[in-house]
């Protein structure tokens, strides 16, 4: 059973793929990841509902949150211009919010 599958739907498999030897470091059974557009704000959340008692401020753009000594979340402020090892890039142009959901 031969499927067709567009270019647009390759580049996005290609892109989960790269990234998922950096998922599967991460110490979390579960991710979720909620991405607002129109703040550049991406939120990254190691159980549901987060429930954080407190949030550590590593640098102006980055906030891990905490429930006592455990890490149940991290955001990331001005998201699209970070790149790979903290490296900040020119901020692509979008206008959607992307929302993902579990990642296992």
């Amino acid at each position: 059973m031969a499927t067709t599958v567009t270019t647009s739907a390759q580049e996005l498999v290609a892109k989960c793929t790269a990234m998922a030897s950096d998922l599967l470091r991460l110490s979390a059974q579960h991710v979720w990841v909620d991405y607002d557009a129109e703040a550049d704000v991406l939120y990254m959340s190691f159980r549901r509902p987060q429930r954080a008692t407190r949030t550590v401020e590593l640098d102006e753009d980055t906030l891990v949150r905490k429930d006592g000594q455990t890490v149940v979340g991290v955001t990331i402020l001005n998201a699209s211009t970070r790149g790979p090892g903290g490296i900040v890039r020119r901020a692509p142009r979008t206008k959607h919010r992307r929302r993902t959901g579990c990642v296992r």
